[in-house]
């Protein structure tokens, strides 16, 4: 266990968000305000902490995966606890365990909120917290890969730790240019979307908030009633947008380099527009049934559509009102989630194409015990490892689920509220039902309920196992042992 990298890259992290800290402070200058000076404090804590950790680079910088996954889980649990503390000393969210909720809801893109009225936080925070949702939407261990010198088989192992997926690839021989083709379509898409809200008269402000939301796919707004308030054409800009955010960035990168066909052939991203259509189309009419015009109906159900399967969370209307068959069809959109490789959350489409085919393999096998076929995506096999991994992700995920939902059930709240409040979190959606509904917030939960929502959201975020591998006994065992390895061969010397 290479634990010397792993405190390197952590120091590096603390640094990367004290600089990030900079938006919070500047926009608490151009609005006058004090509780600017809370994220001068932090960032100046996280720089010279930061600083001390990445004194000296090891002398060894090779680690593996399980190095990878222990450093991504600790770099967001360390930037959450850092990140909320401009909350509680700036006295916007006094409590500390409400305003770590909020960070790690805006780090992992979820958008659950604790937050009765929004529009009373100062513009810092807001900025803050609409940004957090930017930054954990590529994951700041991608940009880190851009920009820090390390070994190429470590950056992979990193980079695999971070992405969402059931796998992650090159798009490039070299990782480092990977993850800096992935920032240039990322950051050139939030541009573009900032302006096209600017085009529409939004305030530059809730443009910037907005389009961080939306792109990191996180939702949390500006204003209490979300993006409701905003004219149609903002409305269609942020949904189409949300919806871009949701599809596997390889499609980009293939258009970017005039593979159009390659970009239109991918079997997950087909699947994916067809699952958003299909209940578009279905809601709509549903819509329109309860006297909704055809205009508001569509608009209404494209917006929640690609914002509950993108797992944003942004609202234009209090879909908890709707009709049984529509929110069970919303339900559903958010276990299915968007593509691998997006910024999206949820078990993947990837993966539920994967557990479809298996089904079908394992009936054709009934029908014929001699044939052997292998598992096909975009014409290529997938490999017999990817299909168990999707297997135990989807066994693990249920299993957190059940755990997660019975534990909130302690609480005496309704089935409905638990089920939709641990699919939000774990989904990384935001909003649920019932008590957790677009026009609620999980205040009322207490602190128990609280810190295992935080679990799903971060364990839905880092898929899983990079999270829950920190509670394996013999990585601390590997840590502690190759720290006293090391206070042996100074004492030696």
């Amino acid at each position: 266990m290479n634990s010397s990298m792993v405190r390197y890259i952590l120091g590096y992290v603390l640094m990367i968000q004290a600089g990030l800290m900079m938006l919070p402070i500047i926009t608490a200058v151009i609005y006058g305000e004090k509780q600017g000076i809370a994220f001068l404090i932090t960032a100046l804590m996280c720089a010279g902490l930061g600083r001390l950790m990445s004194w000296k680079k090891p002398d060894n910088d090779v680690f593996y995966f399980k190095e990878g996954c222990v450093s991504t889980a600790l770099s967001w649990i360390l930037m959450s606890v850092f990140g909320a503390l401009p909350f509680t000393l700036n006295g916007d969210i006094p409590d500390y365990t409400n305003a770590l909720f909020e960070t790690i809801s805006g780090f992992t893109t979820t958008g659950s909120s604790i937050l009765a009225n929004v529009e009373a936080l100062s513009h810092c925070s807001l900025m803050w917290r609409s940004f957090t949702h930017w930054i954990g939407g590529m994951g700041v261990l991608v940009f880190l890969l851009a920009i820090l010198p390390m070994g190429g088989g470590s950056r992979f192992n990193l980079m695999r730790a971070e992405s969402p997926g059931p796998s992650v690839g090159k798009l490039v021989p070299k990782v480092r240019y990977t993850a800096q083709i992935l920032y240039y379509i990322y950051m050139g898409l939030t541009v573009l979307e900032v302006i096209l809200l600017l085009a529409g008269h939004m305030p530059l402000f809730d443009s910037l908030c907005t389009a961080f939301g939306t792109a990191g796919t996180g939702g949390f707004g500006v204003k209490a009633d979300s993006i409701a308030g905003y004219s149609p054409y903002l409305q269609w800009v942020t949904g189409i947008f949300m919806m871009l955010f949701g599809i596997n960035f390889n499609a980009y990168y293939y258009i970017l380099f005039r593979q159009v066909k390659k970009a239109v052939s991918m079997k997950e991203v087909q699947a994916y527009l067809l699952i958003i259509f299909s209940s578009v189309a279905f809601i709509t009419g549903s819509l329109v049934k309860s006297s909704i015009g055809f205009g508001k109906a569509l608009r209404d159900a494209f917006f929640q559509v690609a914002s509950i399967i993108t797992t944003t969370g942004f609202a234009t209307a209090d879909f908890d009102k709707w009709s049984i068959s529509c929110r069970t069809i919303l339900v559903l959109l958010m276990f299915i989630g968007a593509c691998a490789g997006s910024t999206g959350g949820g078990i993947k489409v990837s993966r539920i194409i994967v557990m479809f085919k298996t089904v079908v393999k394992e009936l054709n096998s009934y029908i014929h015990p001699k044939s052997i076929k292998k598992i096909k995506m975009d014409g290529k096999a997938v490999e017999h490892e990817v299909v168990r991994a999707t297997n135990v992700f989807l066994i693990t995920y249920l299993i957190i689920f059940v755990c997660s939902v019975f534990i909130l059930s302690l609480e005496g709240h309704g089935l409905v509220t638990n089920f939709t409040a641990v699919a939000a979190t774990l989904n990384n959606i935001g909003p649920g039902l019932s008590g957790v509904g677009p026009t609620k917030n999980f205040l009322f939960f207490h602190y128990p309920a609280k810190y295992v929502l935080m679990f799903d959201m971060l364990a839905g975020r880092l898929e899983l196992f990079p999270l829950l591998i920190l509670f394996h006994p013999t990585i601390w065992r590997d840590m502690l042992k190759q720290r006293a390895k090391r206070v042996k061969d100074k004492v030696g010397k």
